[in-house]
C-alpha cells in the first residue's frame, strides 16, 4: 500500500509540473487530431457544411420570431401571422434536418479517427521490443485502447465539431445584434473580458484535475487486470483481503480526484451562468431606458428581437463551458495516447538490416555483456560456438543467466557488449522477422491463444493444411492424446490455453514448433509441465525434432542434457563449466554436484509414480 501511495504522489507531482509547462488546450494536439481525418475528407467536408448551416440557422430563427413580432403582429396582419408562422416551422424543420446530418457524420467521423487510432496503436505495441512491456503495466496499456480512445471519441463527437457549432451560433448572433443594436451590443463587449478572465482561471485548474484524473483511472485499469490475470495466486495465498484494500485505496484516490474535478466544474458553470444573466440584465437596463427614451430607434418589437438573439449569444457561452471538462479530457487523453505512439522503440532493426531466406545454424556468442537493469550485471563476458545441427544444454541454478542467453538469442534484447552471430553473420545485421521465421521456440510458460487446437498449433506455419496439422502432432507420437480431447483437434481453448491441461497445453505447443520447421529450435525448460510417461513418450519424437536443427535447452530432465553435444554451466552470469555430459561428470565440478540434484529429484519423481517403479516408461 505504502508503495501505491508513493506512485500516486509522484503522479500528483508530475501532473502539476506537466501543467506548468503545458497548455490547458494544445493546438498542435488538436491540429494532429484533425489530420486523422484526411482519408475521410469528402465526409468531413460535408460534416463542415452542415456545421457551418446549423451555426447560422439558430440565429435566424430568433430573427425570424422578431420580424413576425416586429411585422405582422405589430401591424395586425392576420394572414402576415399565418406566412409567418409557416415560415418559422420551415427553418425549425430545416434546423433540424441539419441537426440530424451534423450528428450523424460527427459520429461516424469520430469512429473513422477512433479506428484509425487504435490501428496505429495496436501496431505501435507490436513493433516494440521486450525492454518495453517489462516497464509497462499490462492495465494502463489496455487504458490507453480504452479509455483514453474513448475520450477522444467523445470529444471529436461532442466538444471538436460541437463547439465550432456554438461558436457560428455566436457569431450569427453577433451580426444580427450589431445590425438592430450595436449601442445595445457594446454591453456585451464590455461583459465580455470579464467572461475571458473567469475561464483562464478556472481553466488551468481544471485542466490539472482532468490529467490527474485520466492518469488514476489508468492505474485503476491496471490494477484490475493484474488482479483477474493473478486470481490463481491471489485466492491460493488467501490475499482477497489484501487485494482488495490496495484497490480500495486507489479507488478512494480516483473517486476524490472525480469529486476534485466536478467541485471545479460545479463552481465554474453556476459563476459562469450567473455572468451570462448579470450581461442580460444589464442589457433590460439599458434597452428599456432606450425604448423609453429614443422609441424611435429602439421599438419594443427590436429590443424582443434582441433579447432573443441575446440567449442565442449565451446559450453556446453555458454549452462551451460544460464542453470545456470534456475538452480536457479528451486533451489528456490524447497526450497519453500520442505518447505512447510517439515512443521510440529501446532497439529497432538497423536501415541496412537484411532478410534471410535460410540459414544453416550455426550460432557464435563473442564476449557477450547484458543488463536488464544497468547496475546488475546478468551476463558477463559469455562465449561460445554451437555449430548447426548442435543441441547445446543450459543448466545452472536459478538466476545464473540460461534464460537471458535464450532471450538474447531470440533476438528479444540487444547486447550490452560483445556479439552474437548466426552462419557468421551479425545478428544486428539480420531483420528480426527473417531471423524469427527460421525459429521455433517452446517456452516453460505455454501461452495458447482463444480458439482451437488446430488453430494454436497452426500459428507455427499459418497455411498449413490440416493434414499438416495431424502430421505435425502425429510425427511428436501423441496423436493419440490430442484426439483423446473432448472434441479432438477443433477443442475449444480459452484465454492462456484454460480448457487444457498443463501437459497437453505444452504438447501443442511442442506440435506448434514442430510445424514450423524450424533451422534454430529453443526448448525452455518446455517439459517442465509434462509428466514423467507423457515425456518418456516424447523422448523419440524429439530427438527426431532436434535432429539436424540447432537446439538450445534449458532443462531440468536428465534425458535431454544426457544427449546435449555441448553441455554449458551457467553461474552467476558466467559459463564456469563447459563440455559434453561425460566430460563434466569426470571434472566432478559444478555440473557434477547438478547432475546429482537432478538424479535424485528425478528418482524421487519416479519412485512416487506407481507405473515408473513397474518399468514403464
Amino acid at each position: 500500500m505504502s508503495e501505491i501511495r508513493h506512485d500516486l504522489s509522484l503522479a500528483r507531482t508530475d501532473g502539476r509540473i506537466r501543467d506548468r509547462r503545458e497548455s490547458p488546450l494544445d493546438f498542435r494536439i488538436l491540429a494532429r487530431l484533425f489530420g486523422y481525418t484526411r482519408p475521410y475528407a469528402a465526409r468531413r467536408n460535408w460534416l463542415f457544411v452542415f456545421v457551418v448551416l446549423r451555426g447560422l440557422q439558430m440565429p435566424l430563427i430568433a430573427w425570424s420570431l422578431g420580424a413576425v413580432i416586429n411585422g405582422p403582429i405589430t401591424r395586425g396582419d392576420r394572414p402576415g401571422i399565418v406566412l409567418g408562422m409557416l415560415g418559422f416551422a420551415g427553418l425549425c424543420a430545416l434546423a433540424s434536418l441539419t441537426m440530424h446530418f451534423r450528428l450523424k457524420l460527427g459520429m461516424q467521423i469520430a469512429e473513422d479517427v477512433v479506428h484509425t487510432l487504435r490501428n496505429e496503436i495496436m501496431a505501435q505495441l507490436l513493433r516494440m521490443p521486450m525492454p518495453f512491456y517489462d516497464r509497462s503495466r499490462l492495465g494502463s496499456i489496455i487504458s490507453r485502447m480504452t479509455s483514453d480512445v474513448n475520450t477522444l471519441r467523445r470529444g471529436v463527437q461532442r466538444v471538436f465539431f460541437g463547439s465550432l457549432v456554438q461558436v457560428g451560433q455566436m457569431a450569427g448572433a453577433t451580426v444580427f445584434m450589431v445590425y438592430y443594436n450595436w449601442r445595445l451590443f457594446l454591453v456585451i463587449l464590455v461583459a465580455a473580458p470579464f467572461i475571458h478572465l473567469l475561464n483562464m482561471s478556472f481553466r488551468k485548474r481544471m485542466s490539472r484535475a482532468s490529467r490527474t484524473l485520466q492518469e488514476s483511472f489508468s492505474r485503476v485499469i491496471a490494477t484490475i487486470a493484474e488482479s483477474v490475470k493473478g486470481i490463481r495466486v491471489t485466492q491460493g495465498f488467501v490475499r482477497e483481503d489484501i487485494n482488495a484494500g490496495l484497490f480500495r485505496d486507489l479507488a478512494e484516490d480516483h473517486a476524490g480526484y472525480n469529486v476534485d474535478l466536478d467541485r471545479h466544474t460545479a463552481f465554474y458553470m453556476p459563476v459562469l451562468e450567473f455572468s451570462s444573466q448579470i450581461c442580460v440584465a444589464a442589457i433590460l437596463l439599458v434597452g428599456g431606458w432606450l425604448v423609453l427614451n429614443s422609441p424611435e430607434t429602439m421599438p419594443v418589437g427590436d429590443l424582443i428581437t434582441f433579447f432573443f438573439l441575446t440567449s442565442i449569444f449565451f446559450t453556446p457561452v453555458a454549452q462551451l463551458g460544460r464542453q470545456f471538462s470534456f475538452a480536457l479530457r479528451s486533451m489528456a487523453g490524447a497526450e497519453r495516447v500520442f505518447r505512447l505512439l510517439d515512443r521510440a522503440p529501446d532497439w529497432k532493426d538497423r536501415p541496412n538490416a537484411v532478410s534471410i531466406q535460410s540459414i544453416q545454424g550455426s550460432v557464435v556468442f563473442d564476449r557477450v555483456c547484458f543488463r536488464y537493469d544497468p547496475e546488475k550485471p546478468v551476463l558477463e563476458e559469455v562465449s561460445f560456438e554451437a555449430e548447426p545441427g548442435q543441441t547445446v544444454a543450459l543448466v545452472g541454478h536459478t538466476g545464473g543467466g540460461k534464460s537471458t542467453v535464450i532471450n538474447l538469442l531470440s533476438k528479444f534484447y540487444l547486447p550490452d557488449a560483445g556479439s552474437i552471430r548466426i552462419d557468421d553473420r551479425d545478428m544486428l545485421a539480420i531483420r528480426s522477422s527473417s531471423l524469427h521465421r527460421q525459429m521455433g521456440i517452446v517456452l516453460q510458460q505455454n501461452f495458447l491463444f482463444k480458439g482451437t487446437v488446430r488453430e494454436n498449433i497452426r500459428i507455427g506455419q499459418l497455411g498449413a493444411a490440416d493434414e499438416e496439422v495431424v502430421q505435425a502432432v502425429r510425427s511428436l507420437d501423441c496423436l493419440d492424446l490430442i484426439e483423446s480431447l473432448p472434441d479432438g483437434f477443433e477443442t475449444e481453448v480459452s484465454e492462456d490455453g484454460i480448457g487444457l491441461s498443463l501437459g497437453q497445453q505444452q504438447l501443442v505447443c511442442f506440435a506448434r514448433a514442430m510445424l514450423a520447421d524450424p533451422r534454430i529450435l529453443i526448448l525452455d525448460e518446455a517439459t517442465s509441465s509434462v509428466d514423467t510417461i507423457t515425456e518418456s513418450r516424447l523422448q523419440a519424437a524429439l530427438a527426431s525434432l532436434l535432429r539436424g536443427r540447432t537446439s538450445f535447452v534449458v532443462a531440468h530432465r536428465l534425458s535431454t542434457i544426457r544427449k546435449a553435444d555441448l553441455v554449458l554451466v551457467l553461474d552467476h552470469g558466467r559459463i564456469v563449466e563447459r563440455g559434453t555430459h561425460l566430460d563434466l561428470l569426470r571434472l566432478d565440478g559444478a555440473y557434477a554436484t547438478l547432475y546429482r540434484q537432478f538424479a535424485e529429484t528425478e528418482s524421487g519423481r519416479a519412485g512416487s509414480d506407481p507405473r515408473r517403479r513397474d518399468g514403464a516408461g
